[in-house]
């Protein structure tokens, strides 16, 4: 080998051994069991996909704490609703349930330089749900049904609802609803013991809540239609996806894959059958793997 040719090989396997590495992603997720399902869906996507390091920042309190650490630069991407995010962030009202989506799009981007990705294909909708021997006793089944009995019941809900726009207050205008007491402000993880316990007659929980079957309970038709949709999407920080190559096609390798039955049977797989998260998310994402190599026609592994 010549000079000049060994020269351009060692130059060449030095470039090698110093090309820059992908940073690290930082996933996010609030302080529930849907939440640590959902952040470790989307941690398991990116490491599947793009090969990168996943930090996992799970139980970041509530929406206000996830805004405020994914702005800050702290998480690169969480999953958020986007009632929640209609309500709770940007402190608006929709004209028409299917403009909150691009209302909450175009609004992150433009105020947050945030990039909120397509639904994952639920909406974990706002439910209050009562035990079903109380409901049925009661013939209730629609939320305009609750003013009635309501002076005789207690209500528990979660941190956040008392104060949301779409939380307790235009709930309690809209159906005309005077409890017995102040609600009980517990942590959303306690909510369906509370109820069972028989301590509160009625909750203000999530339609995915993997409990409301297990337990027998009924949800209450929200017939004023009150609550906006929120579906659950990806919030991303723009400046992330420029940074980190793949990451916005890996995120949308889960867009519209999950429904609401496939939500509700994995958080009872944590919630009701003690099962572990990061479990869960890889047997629902290795079924789907199977499923969609069957549809296919190939080989299964």
């Amino acid at each position: 080998m010549d000079r000049r040719a060994f020269l351009i090989g060692t130059a060449g396997l030095m470039l090698a051994g110093c090309s820059p590495r992908q940073r690290m992603v930082s996933v996010g997720t609030k302080n529930f069991t849907e939440q640590l399902i959902l952040g470790e869906l989307v941690a398991q996507t990116i490491e599947q996909h793009i090969h990168t390091p996943v930090e996992r920042r799970f139980y970041l309190a509530g929406t206000y704490i996830c805004q405020q650490a994914i702005l800050s630069g702290r998480i690169d991407v969480y999953v958020e609703y986007t009632g929640t995010a209609l309500a709770a962030i940007l402190k608006q009202g929709a004209p028409s349930s299917k403009e909150v989506f691009d209302i909450v799009r175009d609004e992150y981007q433009r105020r947050f330089q945030l990039t909120v990705l397509p639904s994952l294909g639920f909406n974990n909708s706002f439910a209050l749900a009562m035990r079903g021997d109380d409901a049925r006793a009661k013939g209730i089944t629609r939320l305009s049904q609750l003013a009635t009995f309501a002076p005789q019941m207690r209500l528990g809900v979660g941190y956040e609802f008392l104060e949301r726009a779409d939380g307790f207050k235009g709930l309690a205008q809209t159906y005309a609803l005077k409890f017995a007491a102040p609600p009980s402000v517990m942590d959303l993880g306690l909510l369906y013991r509370a109820l069972e316990a028989r301590q509160v007659d009625i909750v203000a929980g999530s339609n995915t809540d993997g409990l409301i079957a297990a337990l027998g309970l009924v949800v209450l038709e929200d017939d004023r239609n009150y609550f906006p949709p929120y579906d659950a999407v990806p919030i991303v920080r723009t400046q992330s996806l420029r940074e980190i190559q793949g990451l916005q096609s890996a995120l949308m390798q889960l867009t519209g894959t999950i429904t609401t039955e496939d939500m509700r049977r994995m958080n009872y797989a944590v919630d009701g059958n003690k099962q572990d998260a990061a479990d869960v998310v890889r047997n629902f994402l290795a079924s789907r793997q199977k499923k969609a190599a069957w549809n296919s026609g190939l080989p299964l592994s």
